[in-house]
């Protein structure tokens, strides 16, 4: 068997191993840690298909920045190890069918009809050649308007997120600008007069 079989076979073991722990575990930071070990296996996956720029940007940004905000979100979150688990059985029949179904699915994509190792393998690009600029024109001649749509779509929800998240100053007071340029000075300041006391 050739060393690039091995190296397939043992990324996508450590791929499945910690997908199904990243589930299955009951500790959360157990699972994010699991999920973390799964980017890095589908790095090396996108690295062996000659997609080296989507590999790193897998380490660098999502393991490097999302799942390190999550793990510091997961550890400082108090979850009930206890009820974790509750209705887990009673939902085990659904995640089975949907197994099911995602396993079929796959099969069916990465079948000969529809995949072909042998054709990957025999155009195999020369030393020269660049992938980042093969994706980026692609992406933005074939597929700029998607690109562009999703990245309105992605303003919109950080907008939408702030805004919903936002519950205003609590305690704080403020002035309507209005009121601070109409005031006048007759309203702000009243001179009294007292007459002097003489001392005896």
């Amino acid at each position: 068997m050739p060393i690039q079989e091995l190296i397939f076979f043992a990324f996508a073991a450590a791929l499945i191993t910690s997908a199904l722990m990243t589930v299955m575990a009951r500790n959360p930071v157990h699972s994010a840690l699991f999920l973390v070990m799964a980017f890095f296996a589908s790095a090396g996956l996108w690295i062996m298909l000659e997609a080296e720029f989507l590999g790193l940007v897998l380490i660098l940004v999502y393991v490097g920045a999302v799942m390190t905000l999550f793990l510091f979100v997961v550890m400082t979150l108090n979850i009930d190890l206890e009820n974790k688990g509750h209705g887990y059985w009673r939902y085990l029949p659904y995640g089975v069918i949907v197994l099911g179904l995602f396993i079929a699915i796959t099969v069916y994509v990465l079948g000969p009809s529809h995949f072909n190792s042998a054709a990957l393998l025999a155009n195999s690009q020369p030393a020269d050649y660049s992938n980042i600029k093969a994706l980026g024109s692609v992406l933005y001649t074939d597929y700029v308007y998607p690109f562009e749509i999703a990245g309105v779509l992605l303003l919109v929800a950080i907008i939408a997120a702030i805004s919903l998240s936002f519950r205003g100053r609590q305690g704080g007071k403020s002035i309507p600008p209005e009121t601070q340029i109409n005031v006048r000075r007759e309203d702000r300041i009243r001179i009294v007069k007292m007459p002097v006391e003489k001392k005896k």
